[in-house]
């Protein structure tokens, strides 16, 4: 199940600060239709950190409804208190959600004891399969490979999606433990697959899902050739669209492809000028708008 290109999902507003209900379920169907593997709402890219729970339990139900089994559900259901993020990983087994995606606790900065401990009673509250998810960038702290190859003995503690954006750490992950790796990096999901990753949670699936659904088929048919030929192409992309803090970029892209409105949560809000101007041209140049 945790193999393939799975979109890391963005939530549409409206200008009252609302959740564009119907633009989510849509956009599922934009990525269904266009080969994605597997959709993963109420991530970072989805905002999450700005939902109340009541929101992000609501979005998570609706995303397995629209699904309905067609592709894996993967919800993100973590937090940095444990209890929170065990209350979020129930509503994602009771919703019908394929697995859980656990970001390490932000902001506590545990020790490595203190991570284990925290996913180990999540994964011992909820039987569901639950994929970890190291982002330093996010967190303040990253999750050593010491630490998943003695996660990745829980028996539902399946796959890890790795943004540190070193492949020493996913070289030392595979070498210690049998867990599946996922990028969480775009421009780092080839790289990271001819080490043994196999697949990506992507934010540029957002808008091309067709194309990065099929880098990673190539990827994991072992067809570097036409994998690099579309990591090339797409590598503009890639960086455009962490030219300024994601979401911002994704979802001005998917607002100037007509997919949603131009609307964000603050803290976060619309991107400079110079940057759109920017991000224009490279959507221009990929005959995206």
């Amino acid at each position: 199940m945790f193999k393939g290109s799975f979109v890391a999902l963005v939530t549409p507003h409206r200008s009252d600060g609302s959740i564009d209900e119907k633009g989510f379920r849509e956009l599922i169907e934009f990525q269904i239709q266009r080969g994605t593997h597997g959709i993963v709402p109420c991530g970072c890219t989805g905002e999450a950190a700005t939902m109340t729970h009541d929101e992000q339990k609501r979005m998570i139900k609706i995303a397995v409804e629209t699904v309905n089994k067609r592709v894996p559900v993967i919800a993100g259901a973590g937090s940095n208190n444990t209890v929170e993020a065990i209350d979020l990983t129930k509503f994602a087994k009771k919703s019908g959600a394929d697995g859980a995606l656990s970001i390490t606790p932000y902001y506590n900065k545990p020790t490595p004891e203190g991570q284990y401990r925290h996913y180990a009673s999540i994964a011992k509250a909820v039987d569901i399969p639950i994929m970890l998810y190291n982002v330093p960038s996010r967190t303040g702290i990253s999750i050593s490979p010491e630490t998943v190859a003695r996660l990745s003995e829980i028996d539902n503690i399946v796959a890890i999606k790795e943004a540190s954006g070193s492949l020493d750490q996913v070289n030392q992950i595979i070498s210690l433990c049998d867990i599946v790796v996922l990028s969480g990096d775009d421009s780092l999901t080839l790289p990271m697959m001819a080490c043994g990753a196999k697949g990506v949670v992507s934010v540029a699936a957002n808008i091309v899902p067709s194309d990065m659904a099929n880098l990673v088929n190539y990827a994991l048919n072992e067809n570097f050739e036409e994998a690099r030929s579309i990591h090339k192409r797409l590598t503009p992309l890639f960086k455009a669209l962490f030219i300024e803090t994601n979401p911002i970029p994704v979802k001005t892209a998917l607002s100037l492809m007509n997919k949603i409105e131009r609307q964000w949560r603050l803290p976060l809000c619309e991107m400079t000028s110079v940057n759109l101007q920017k991000l224009r041209q490279v959507l221009q140049d990929a005959e995206l708008i």
